[in-house]
């Protein structure tokens, strides 16, 4: 007797395309508000970007705008150049700041979240630490203002106390490139450490019962179980967070920055507001925009490929 039953696998390649839809149609259902405000707000905006190639004018709409080649990628490129190296300067040093001391920081607050035992008190940290990412940085650029004025805040009031002068620390180039990093890594700190702590959830418990009894103290314990367990989210992370290297953080620098420190502020998301908004350069501002968006796209796919070869040859990130 011949035996008839057939694997799942095999029932699921039987299927049509249509037929496997159908079947999942709850996920797909579930899958299709995400996926939609993703198709309008992201990928429809691009039909504009034909505007980079235009001389825009707003009486004679996309359309109606004549065709001008690479005109305005060549004036970013060989006319303005001073501003152009100074945004791409700025762009670059920021971000790469923020992944220096940014990206690391949720990891080790996740690390040590997990070592603590008190439920209520891990719960309790854990919110306080997060709170701050549901703030506005309009609210937080008032806060830092306020905190770092050289006449009523408190930092300066105890540098004076101490018998020091006060610093201008918004208008100072050296200090406000602190103050910006240190604001971002305290805004979002808390909730990068949630996918983390969500990934050390899985750490297998006998493990570390295992490492226990051979003797391993809680830092090795860290080291050999936590870290490995959590490296291919850190590793997906690390993917995103450079392909966005181009993303210095608009809103972050479009309310703390001033005129006075422009030459370590100004990054290319400002200076195309100011030319498309301000200066009512739509097209330029387009090419600008367009030209930030290629290179974080190269970001993206030169960093995963060389995360793919690291782990196709050493077998330890995935």
């Amino acid at each position: 007797m011949s035996n008839a039953t057939t694997s799942p696998s095999g029932v699921a390649r039987g299927r049509t395309i249509w037929q496997r839809i159908w079947a999942a149609r709850t996920l797909f259902l579930m899958f299709l508000p995400g996926f939609l405000l993703i198709l309008v707000f992201n990928y429809g905006p691009m039909y504009g970007l034909q505007i980079a190639f235009k001389d825009y004018k707003i009486s004679e709409g996309i359309w109606g705008s004549p065709w001008v080649g690479l005109k305005h990628f060549q004036r970013f490129f060989f006319f303005d150049t001073k501003t152009t190296i100074r945004v791409l300067r700025n762009t670059i040093e920021i971000s790469l700041l923020k992944i220096i001391f940014g990206f690391p920081a949720p990891i080790i607050l996740a690390l040590l979240i997990n070592e603590v035992k008190d439920g209520f008190f891990k719960r309790f940290v854990q919110n306080v630490s997060y709170l701050p990412h549901f703030v506005s940085w309009v609210v937080i650029a008032a806060l830092v203002q306020a905190m770092t004025s050289p006449s009523t805040g408190p930092i300066n009031a105890v540098i004076k106390a101490m018998g020091g002068h006060p610093i201008y620390f918004m208008a100072d180039p050296v200090w406000f490139r602190v103050l910006l990093i240190a604001s971002a890594v305290w805004k979002n700190m808390g909730w990068g450490a949630v996918i983390y702590l969500a990934a050390l959830s899985n750490v297998d418990p006998t493990l570390h019962e295992a490492a226990i009894v051979d003797g391993a103290n809680r830092l090795q314990r860290i080291w050999y179980i936590n870290l490995p367990t959590i490296l291919p989210v850190v590793t997906i992370v690390l993917i995103l967070r450079m392909g966005s290297i181009m993303n210095a953080g608009f809103d972050q620098i479009f309310n703390m920055y001033s005129t006075v420190v422009y030459e370590v502020s100004d990054i290319i998301d400002t200076y195309v507001y100011r030319a498309g908004l301000s200066g009512m350069e739509f097209s330029y501002a387009s090419a600008v925009g367009m030209f930030k968006g290629v290179v974080g796209l190269i970001m993206v796919l030169t960093v995963n490929a060389i995360v793919r070869r690291l782990s196709d040859e050493k077998g330890a990130l995935w």
